[in-house]
């Protein structure tokens, strides 16, 4: 059926989109979560913006659900207060 393989393009394309947000949002987070463990409070919340940033937009697209963005923005709050 020419709109179940119509569907299908579309399925792969929003999966190819929501893949690299994912990966973005995952990199941000990491970036953070690196710079707490070493102890670079400064950069840690520099990094941080970037990342609620990243969150939020990947929320707004519907690739996170927005209480899980939410949860995951306030863990790396926490961490970051919990650095200086």
């Amino acid at each position: 059926m020419a709109s179940a393989e119509k569907r299908n393009r579309q399925a792969q394309k929003r999966r190819a989109r929501n893949v690299q947000v994912r990966t973005s949002v995952k990199s941000a987070v990491k970036k953070v979560r690196d710079l707490v463990a070493k102890g670079d409070a400064a950069g840690a919340r520099a990094a941080l913006d970037e990342a609620v940033s990243a969150l939020g937009k990947a929320a707004s697209k519907g690739v996170l659900h927005r209480n899980a963005a939410s949860r995951r923005i306030g863990r790396l709050m926490k961490a970051t207060a919990a650095a200086k």
